[in-house]
């Protein structure tokens, strides 16, 4: 190992791009991580000194759970201070949501965290993966003035680099699976690698804090044309749920129904967290825009500005890790953990 050279740990944990396909078993089952290596002999050829680490049971990321994501970021909390950067294969299905768990367990990140995947297996021809590692690893070794260049945890996925936060699976075909709504990309990779520093993230504290807890007990609800107060009473959230993400209309928009207001408000009664976010992609909340958004403005609905659907599902659960109370969660969702909204 050289002095002279990045230390990066490359953490397997499953998915697609450690997959091989097994038809007489049912589709795709992780293997070996030696199996990357024998896909990517140029691994060995990197200006890095690479230490693989492997969780302690790969899986497909659509069975990946608050409690592998907490195993991850300890395993970065405990090696931060010797290790230079981390990238992370990981399935595409949830990837949003994990890039997003740890933005917020790992608060003031000094170093890279980087996530990659693939659509295809690494063994296949046409895949993706190949690149979309090499490329990680290189991101993550970027230094500038003897540091890190990137501190934050990102996404590289198809010659892009997002804030991992901020990302949305967009499609189960397309080599660019992924967007970024409402923030600009972090780099873009051509012959060379072009970071856009002006949009990278600056830590607000010196040290870096490692939030273990999350805690799922938030319910999704995405209102519709027709939606009505009887349904939502007859899916009223159980004993234990502490926190709800409701998708609007556009800006922050309802219907303006008095009775599905006032189930709304019975929930925030009983200490629920209410958080509204919209159903469209781009742009933020405006609640007060118009007399339907207004209604929950007024009734204190939290306005969850242009987090994506995946950043807020998660930022409740840090959130509910912290504190049991609603006034308490509002305290943790305002505040801009990890570039996670627009300010």
């Amino acid at each position: 190992m050289s002095e002279n050279r990045p230390l990066i740990h490359l953490i397997y944990t499953g998915g697609t791009i450690g997959s091989i396909e097994m038809p007489n078993r049912g589709g795709l089952h992780p293997i070996d991580f030696a199996h990357l290596n024998t896909h990517i002999p140029e691994l060995s050829r990197l200006d890095v000194d690479i230490e693989v680490v492997s969780v302690a049971e790969p899986k497909d990321s659509s069975d990946m759970r608050p409690d592998d994501w907490a195993a991850i970021a300890a395993h970065i909390a405990a090696t931060h201070d010797y290790v230079d950067g981390f990238v992370l294969l990981h399935g595409t299905d949830t990837m949003a949501y994990t890039a997003s768990a740890l933005s917020f367990m790992l608060q003031g990140l000094k170093k890279p965290v980087i996530l990659t995947g693939s659509q295809l297996p690494i063994g296949k021809i046409r895949t993706d993966g190949k690149e979309n590692v090499l490329s990680a690893i290189e991101v993550a070794a970027a230094q500038r003035n003897g540091k890190p260049l990137l501190q934050e945890v990102a996404v590289y996925f198809e010659y892009k680099l997002f804030r991992g936060n901020r990302i949305r699976k967009y499609s189960t075909e397309h080599f660019h699976a992924y967007v970024s709504p409402n923030y600009p990309v972090l780099a873009e990779a051509g012959v060379d690698i072009q970071f856009n520093t002006s949009a990278l993230w600056i830590p607000k504290q010196d040290q870096l804090s490692f939030y273990p807890n999350m805690d799922p007990s938030v319910m999704p609800l995405r209102l519709f044309p027709g939606i009505s107060a009887k349904m939502l009473q007859s899916i009223k959230p159980a004993d234990g749920v502490r926190a709800v993400v409701l998708e609007t209309f556009g800006f922050g928009n309802a219907p303006f129904d008095t009775e599905l207001l006032n189930t709304l408000s019975d929930w925030m009664n009983k200490d629920i967290f209410v958080m509204q976010i919209s159903q469209c992609w781009h742009g933020s909340l405006a609640p007060g825009k118009y007399k339907t958004g207004m209604a929950m403005m007024e009734m204190g609905v939290f306005n969850g500005k242009d987090l994506t659907f995946e950043s807020a599902m998660v930022k409740c659960m840090h959130a509910l890790g912290r504190t049991k109370t609603r006034l308490g969660m509002a305290e943790v969702m305002k505040q801009n953990l990890a570039g996670e909204f627009s300010e």
